[in-house]
Parts: structure tokens; sequence; C-alpha cells
């Protein structure tokens, strides 16, 4: 008598497989879900994730992203090509013209992720959206690292950590009143490694700002910074011309970019398989500006 032999999955193949069924979960529970699309490579993977849940059928809800202004160039131009690509529809909700109609004021340290929050929930209340796909994963922060698969969202858009549902097993609940919502981290249980490791094997195109290259910067509370339209060296410091990439891609006036000769994805994960700071920590200077920042604005409604 032969014994079946014994089926077994790879980490990844594990971590994808619990993606697909969280937004397959989502769509089968959800009216308008939305997924959050900056062109940054945890959204990338999302993509990448919906594309093999919903095939051979098109990717079934929209993108959507909150655009500071103050975006990486190369960034922007890989959404929209991305977007052309997949055919898919994209929501954007524009922090300038938040600005020039007076529904936000700049805020004095010139950072915008403050004030996209507002101009996020004025979206989702805009399009009724009543599930946003997010691509946080919980190694990356510590308010992060608190929240659920399924992350309820009150009438006015916030989150309170002290009462959050439980998740018991895969269990999800997408309960909600009409006016609230629930955001969704199909890659909470995933690392930043993962996420590398998930786009070598997929052979994920992705902006070239991941990669090194070089850049004229400035070093500030023990960042390097680029230089460019919207962060501009202080009095005394110093520019000069670095090789360097980005681990984030979040507003271009308050993310840092890191010291690197990675230049291919290969080179990239040797790099970060050997770092012991987080990619937000070593790259997010609107994290530093309290121990509880991200947290702060998560509970207004943030990401």
């Amino acid at each position: 008598m032969t014994t079946p032999a014994a089926y077994r999955v790879s980490h990844l193949d594990a971590l994808e497989a619990e993606s697909i069924f969280v937004m397959r979960e989502v769509v089968a529970e959800m009216e308008r879900p939305v997924l959050l699309f900056s062109g940054g490579k945890d959204s990338i993977v999302m993509l990448r994730l919906a594309q093999k849940a919903f095939a051979p059928a098109n990717i079934p809800f929209p993108v959507m992203h909150v655009d500071t202004g103050h975006n990486f160039p190369e960034v922007l131009e890989y959404r929209d090509q991305r977007v052309a690509e997949l055919g898919l529809h994209l929501v954007v909700a524009s922090v300038p013209e938040a600005l020039a109609s007076g529904m936000v004021r700049e805020s004095g340290d010139g950072m915008r992720n403050r004030i996209q929050t507002p101009v996020l929930l004025d979206a989702v209340e805009k399009h009724r959206f009543d599930a946003l796909f997010g691509g946080a994963r919980r190694d990356e922060e510590k308010a992060r690292a608190k929240e659920r698969m399924f992350s309820f969202r009150d009438e006015f858009g916030q989150w309170d950590p002290k009462n959050q549902r439980p998740e018991l097993w895969s269990l999800y609940n997408g309960r909600h009143h009409p006016g609230e919502s629930i955001r969704v981290f199909p890659l909470s249980n995933w690392t930043e490694l993962d996420v590398w490791h998930y786009i070598a094997r997929e052979r994920i195109p992705l902006p070239s700002i991941y990669y090194a290259h070089e850049r004229e910067v400035i070093e500030r509370d023990g960042m390097v910074y680029a230089v460019n339209e919207f962060f501009r060296p202080r009095a005394g410091e110093e520019r000069f011309k670095a090789q360097v990439r980005y681990r984030t891609v979040g507003d271009a006036s308050c993310t840092a970019a890191v010291r690197s000769d990675a230049d291919t994805v290969e080179k990239v994960i040797e790099e970060v398989a050997a770092t012991r700071i987080t990619e937000r920590g070593a790259t997010r200077g609107d994290d530093r500006v309290s121990e509880a920042a991200m947290e702060d604005r998560k509970r207004e409604g943030y990401f």
C-alpha cells in the first residue's frame, strides 16, 4: 500500500494564498471596494495578487491614489503605465485641488502626509467606497502591527485600536453600517523580505527609484534626502552626490533614501536580509515627529 505524498507549499505560496483568499472574501462581502495604489512596491504586489485572485476576469474594482503633488515623477509614470496596461479605472484624490479649494491648509514644515487624510476620507465618502485595500504590513511599524486584517473605520473614517473585532482563524468580519468602512490589509503577514522575494519570483517591474542610482542629496537627522523641488537644503547643509535607492516611495518632502549599491532585485534581497532597521524607520521623516506619529494619523483616518 502506498501512502500519498505529503502536500507542501512554500512560504511564499502560503502568503499568496492567504492574500488571495482575503481579496476574494472582500469582493464577496462588500459592495464598493477600492485598492489604494501609490505606485509603491506593496501596492504593486497587491495588484499582482488581485490579477491572480480574479483571473481570467479583470480586476473587479478601481484603484485610488491620494496624490500629494509631491510625488516622485518616476513613480507617477509607473502608476499611469501600470493602470493603462491592466485597463484599470484610476481615481485620483488630489491634495493640490483640496488646497486650492480650502479644504486643507499647507503645514508649516512642507510635509503633506498629514493633510492626505481629509482628502482620502472625502474621496471615500464621494465614491461611497466601503472597503479599502491597503498595502500596510505588520513588520513596518508598531501602529501597523496593531491592525487586524479587516480593520473597522467609523462614520468619520477613524480607527480605534482598543476596539477591534476579533479575527478567529480566517473568519473576517466585514459588517458595517452605511458611511462606515473597512480597511483591508492582505499583506499583513508579509515582511519586506517576503515582498522582495515575491517581486523576484513573479518578475514584477518596479519604479526605477527602488534600485541604486546617483542623486544629489543632503544628510539630515541621520537620514539621506534627495534634493528636489519639494525638499530644499537648509542653511549649512551640504549637497553632495551619492549612490542611493528608496525602500519606500512616499511624499518626496519627507521620504529619505538609503545609501546602496543594490541595482538588481537579487542585490536588494541581499541588502534587506542583512539590515536591522525597518524600511519606515530608515526612510520616513514623518514617522519621527513623535513616538505615536503613525498611530495618531491612523486614528484620524490615515491609511
